[in-house]
């Protein structure tokens, strides 16, 4: 191995390919008919003592319409007699004839006042103690009013009137105040009655209401309950799709979705047994190789038979050791979907040449000049440094594979200000434009090629570069000096952890 320092003027135009995220969401389990449930009773208990409150203030509204009334009319009467009492002089009314006890009469339940207060603010009947109203002077004379006052510690309901009474020695009328008040013990237990008649069916009603709820939910969600039932009945190999038409149009995404992964999960099941199909086909090549050669061999007693046959025999456990690392090889960068949690800094100059240091013995061995160019700065990179190790093992191995003796492979790593890449190039036949796209899938081989293979190579650096990240691209050698030996360059580009690069001129390969 000869190291070669990278030119300066070799950089790429790729743009960087974001290595793809994932987030595990926290799952918390619950009932979905709990949670309904939830959402339909809180609102209805927390409305119903506002209704009860709401029902309350509207029972005393209505409680108090007719008492209001009668507290109205007793104050007219009472007006009328203080109009009869004098027609110029207020002056108390009499006791004998037209007092204001004859008609204002209580009951066994409430207790009725009244009080009569002259223009000057002289008392001329009734009940001294009943407060009369704040600022009178907003009130207007001849109407009949309402307020909410308290007499001897006891709430009453008030109704009270001004009067203008003509005065004997003096034209400007005098405002005389009549006012009758009442307890409120009939309204409360009036308004008690109109909230019994209104609450105590609810009482009734609310359970019934649970309970319409409760059966209305389990009907309403029974679909899904025939819908697990559906798929529980279903055998463990069945991975049709599930029929949308009879689910409710609510679970009808939810179905797709499950259909969707159903149909993915078939893709990968069938693919997982065409690999498994194809790997027992290609593990029976190597193993009846091995196994005729050993018949072979025993069935000898020339020494050089024997010794051809165990070279051969060799040959084939070779190929099927070496068969049996690639599979496993691929299995286990399949089988890493959260390789980006033990993903570590890389140095991927060192990284490298450590790989090519391997594989040093066997381009002696095959004469090909197997070189590295790296460049004088560190590139650094995020990834698992054993699975790009393998990555890098396969390209070389590809590259020594197909390049004919005296020629020549080169690893080659540099960087742009985003993208670490890693080069493998060979001077060997090349790949067809139109083969580019098949030989990174499993057990693909160019026709033609006569070489000894698995065509797992470049399967399992697509499957570690998709673990990066990253991306790999196909080229042809511009270093190529034979037409009919084009040669290979095959491109790993992959983010760079600390672009501390200096950037160089673009290049593009054809």
């Amino acid at each position: 191995m000869k190291a070669r320092e990278a030119p300066a003027d070799e950089v790429d135009d790729d743009d960087w390919f974001e290595p793809p995220t994932t987030e595990q969401d926290d799952t918390i389990e619950h009932s979905l008919f709990g949670e309904i449930l939830d959402w339909m009773l809180a609102p209805l208990l927390l409305l119903w003592p506002m209704s009860i409150a709401i029902t309350y203030l509207v029972a005393k509204g209505i409680a108090n319409q007719p008492f209001d009334h009668a507290l109205e009319d007793s104050v007219t009467v009472l007006t009328q007699q203080v109009k009869q009492a004098d027609g110029t002089l207020l002056r108390r009314v009499p006791d004998k004839n037209s007092s204001g006890r004859d008609f204002l009469r209580g009951d066994d339940v409430d207790t009725l006042y009244y009080l009569v207060v002259g223009g000057r603010g002289e008392y001329l009947d009734g009940d001294r103690d009943l407060p009369p109203p704040q600022e009178p002077d907003k009130y207007r004379s001849g109407m009949v009013l309402f307020r909410n006052d308290t007499i001897h510690g006891t709430p009453v309901r008030v109704a009270f009137t001004y009067l203008d009474m003509p005065s004997g020695s003096d034209d400007e009328p005098r405002r005389t105040l009549v006012q009758v008040a009442e307890t409120l013990e009939k309204r409360a237990q009036l308004a008690n009655e109109i909230i019994k008649g209104v609450i105590l069916p609810q009482f009734i009603i609310l359970p019934v209401i649970l309970a319409l709820v409760w059966f209305a939910l389990a009907r309403g969600l029974s679909p899904l309950a025939q819908l697990q039932e559906r798929i529980r009945a279903r055998p463990p190999d069945d991975l049709s799709p599930i029929e949308s038409g009879q689910v409710p149009e609510e679970i009808t995404p939810l179905v797709g979705s499950l259909n969707e992964m159903l149909a993915r999960l078939s893709l990968s099941i069938d693919m997982q047994k065409r690999f498994i199909a194809d790997a027992a086909h290609q593990m029976k090549t190597p193993l009846a190789g091995m196994r005729m050669q050993s018949e072979l061999a025993l069935r000898q007693t020339d020494h050089d038979e024997i010794h051809r046959s165990l070279l051969q025999l060799a040959k084939s456990s070779e190929a099927a050791t070496r068969l049996v690392n690639q599979l496993l090889a691929l299995a286990r960068a399949e089988n890493q979907p959260q390789a980006g949690t033990a993903f570590e800094p890389i140095e991927l100059s060192e990284l490298a040449r450590g790989v090519v240091q391997d594989w040093v013995q066997a381009s002696f061995a095959q004469h090909i000049d197997l070189g590295f160019e790296q460049p004088a700065y560190s590139i650094m990179i995020s990834g698992n440094a054993m699975m790009l190790r393998e990555l890098l093992s396969n390209l070389i191995d590809n590259a020594l594979r197909y390049t004919p003796a005296g020629g020549s492979v080169t690893v080659r790593v540099r960087s742009t200000l985003e993208l670490a890449i890693l080069e493998v190039e060979d001077t060997g036949p090349g790949i067809p434009q139109a083969e580019r796209a098949h030989v990174f899938e499993r057990f693909y081989r160019i026709l033609g090629s006569n070489v000894d293979g698995s065509g797992l190579g470049l399967a399992i650096v697509r499957e570690i570069a998709q673990q990066h990240g990253a991306e790999v691209d196909i080229f042809n050698n511009p270093r190529a000096q034979s037409p009919k030996l084009p040669g290979t360059l095959l491109r790993l580009s992959i983010a760079l952890l600390l672009p501390d690069a200096p950037e160089e001129d673009d290049i593009t390969y054809g």
